[in-house]
């Protein structure tokens, strides 16, 4: 199911798989996945102007390269390398795009997309760390990103904790992860939902293998409870 907020539709694929579409044509992908993250070998749709990568887990050349056209931009956490990455052996670098390495507290325009980047990880002290105590996304590894497209303002925070400048964000679309262990969990999230008041949002990341599943409709009622619009699309 497509959701359209003012000018822009959003697709969810799962995972953190987005595809963020302007009223101007303008086409954004959001951490393109593998096969198991929604998108399909045989979709290969090539018309992304701009690809967002947040962090290596969520880095994967194939995909990239089914939504990108050849002349898009692809903007990459600075700390992604081919070590780091889930299914890549091969840098960002080698792609055949204009690649941009970004940190996590930048803003930019990038022809008529107004895009800035956030810290996303998890706090050693909190509750998302591995049976050692040691976080899934260590400070310094990912990011998240806001863009604006066609005057509405999509926030993806990366898999992260809720960390405190979160809850400062003026956001219309907020695509928080929900499905807890490696990220904010959707208690977690419905509590920031209501502190930052955006006015759509459109949960993701959670449900797409057992560690991160979630009752979603528990969050949508949560979320409503709260007087904030929300709404689910199915990958």
């Amino acid at each position: 199911m497509t959701v359209r907020l003012g000018a822009v539709t959003a697709d969810w694929f799962g995972l953190a798989t987005v595809r963020l579409e302007g009223e101007t044509g303008v086409v954004v992908y959001i951490d393109p996945g593998s096969t198991r993250n929604g998108l399909l070998e045989e979709d290969e749709p090539r018309d992304g102007d701009l690809i967002l990568v947040s962090h290596g887990h969520h880095y994967d050349p194939e995909s990239i390269r089914r939504v990108a056209h050849d002349e898009a931009i692809v903007v990459v956490h600075e700390a992604i390398d081919v070590d780091g990455a889930d299914r890549a052996d091969e840098a960002p670098e080698q792609l055949p795009y204009e690649v941009e390495r970004v940190r996590a507290d930048e803003s930019f325009v990038l022809g008529p997309l107004d895009l800035y980047t956030t810290p996303a990880y998890n706090d050693p002290a909190g509750p998302h760390t591995d049976d050692q105590g040691r976080p899934y996304h260590p400070e310094g590894t990912g990011c998240g990103f806001g863009v604006t497209i066609d005057g509405v303002t999509a926030f993806w925070p990366g898999d992260t904790d809720v960390l405190p400048f979160h809850e400062k964000m003026a956001v219309d679309l907020f695509l928080p992860p929900i499905g807890g262990t490696y990220t904010m969990d959707r208690h977690e999230a419905a509590t920031l939902v209501e502190q930052i008041e955006p006015g759509l949002v459109l949960p993701v990341h959670y449900d797409t293998f057992p560690e991160i599943e979630t009752d979603e409709e528990a969050f949508v009622v949560d979320i409503a409870d709260r007087g904030v619009p929300v709404v689910l699309d199915t990958p």
